[in-house]
């Protein structure tokens, strides 16, 4: 696996210093035709609209979805994330807590993963211990990469910007982009620098690393560049987020899977 990291990742996004320093030469005028708030609050009005009507469809098929079924998880885990698009994060636990379940019964790691970032993203007393447990599905099992990078890159967001945990998320972040990306040339090679980019932000804001010999080095130095060691360090980061809160049995689920 290379871990060079294109150049384009390494931009930050900040304009060029040569534009600054001097005086406003030129403003331009905004006359307020140009944004109508009046149209854009009827856009949203509408949005919230259509939302709630495709709630309330999805409500309309929960009694003829058995509980306990498969269908009916997938119902739930939609109808939470309709609910976190509403911003009505306290009513999308419930729904997406019972999927949760239900997929792990399955065995639909996947989805059991996607629950779990719906749980996290509800903001409840138990969504870092969701987020943690929707990692560790991610990663142990063989789901679609880009469903265990947008995990990962949630525990880039939530951790201080020296914090080793976020430097060992996104290195597995992308150490399993690199595993389990589709054969597919484009769609590898755009998750990869999207990984790519993900550890280059975080070696920028952890240790100001601002080209690829000092990246080089950041890596050797945090052993982010050895997967036998900072797949231990992840496991330590989701102990700390899970807590005492698993909601499965994990020596059961991983005794599971297949021996290569």
């Amino acid at each position: 696996m290379s871990w060079k990291v294109p150049s384009a990742a390494w931009s930050d996004g900040q304009p060029n210093d040569e534009a600054h320093g001097g005086p406003v030469r030129h403003m331009k005028f905004y006359s307020g035709n140009e944004y109508d708030i009046h149209a854009a609050a009827q856009d949203a009005a509408s949005e919230r609209a259509q939302l709630e009507t495709q709630l309330q469809a999805l409500r309309q098929q929960l009694p003829q979805a058995q509980d306990g079924t498969s269908r009916r998880a997938h119902i739930q885990l939609e109808e939470a994330r309709l609910l976190l698009r509403m911003e009505r994060q306290p009513q999308a636990w419930p729904p997406a807590r019972e999927a949760f379940d239900r997929f792990i019964a399955e065995r639909d790691w996947e989805n059991a993963a996607g629950a779990a970032e719906a749980l996290f993203l509800a903001e409840q007393d138990d969504s870092l211990a969701a987020l943690g447990q929707g990692i560790w599905l991610a990663v142990t099992f063989p789901i679609n990469p880009e469903v265990t990078v947008e995990l990962l890159r949630r525990v880039v967001e939530e951790t201080p910007e020296d914090s080793d945990g976020a430097a060992v998320a996104a290195a597995a972040a992308h150490y399993v982009a690199d595993l389990r990306a589709p054969e597919d040339a484009k769609a590898r090679e755009d998750l990869l620098f999207y990984t790519a980019q993900l550890l280059s932000s975080v070696a920028r804001r952890h240790s100001d690393v601002t080209d690829q010999a000092q990246f080089d080095a950041w890596m050797s130095r945090l052993e982010l560049d050895q997967p036998d060691k900072f797949l231990v360090r992840l496991r330590n980061v989701v102990d700390v987020l899970v807590q005492d809160e698993w909601w499965f049995d994990r020596d059961a689920l991983q005794a599971e899977i297949p021996e290569a």
